[in-house]
């Protein structure tokens, strides 16, 4: 869905010649959501905590209480949030990749550790006129 609104960096009374458009990226609109959430969380704790210390529950324990229930609550939020984002597109072609990728050179032994690489499953190096040999990568155990 696309917008043809762009918004002005700039209030009125401080108009320049700099009209570039302030970028809204769906990152950016996820960290706002989240931290609205966060203050409704917040809010929704604090509000059950004074209503059990008004209805005249042990102040040490509802503290106690709401500390536990606002920690399960995030994590659970952030678990949930986790499965719900979708994974990020791939880097375009050309563009650097982390990898944690070990090779061998079976001539004489030399190994390389290749940390970037252009592509996610690169072409092994050459060494002594030879394709190195792929070794067991960190993540495979």
């Amino acid at each position: 869905m696309s917008s043809d609104f762009q918004p002005a960096t700039d209030s009125l009374q401080e108009f320049d010649d700099d009209d570039t458009p302030i970028v809204s990226t769906a990152q950016t609109r996820d960290r706002q959501l989240q931290k609205k959430r966060l203050r409704v969380l917040l809010i929704l704790v604090l509000a059950i905590g004074v209503g059990l210390i008004a209805a005249g529950q042990d102040v040490v324990r509802v503290l106690i209480a709401m500390a536990t229930m606002y920690l399960l609550l995030r994590i659970g939020f952030a678990t949930i949030g986790a499965l719900a984002r979708p994974l990020p597109e791939p880097p375009p072609p050309g563009e650097l990749r982390k990898v944690k990728l070990i090779y061998r050179c079976s001539s004489c032994g030399t190994e390389l550790r290749m940390t970037l690489a252009n592509d996610q499953d690169p072409s092994p190096p050459r060494h002594c006129a030879d394709e190195m040999e792929l070794q067991a990568t960190p993540d495979i155990h």
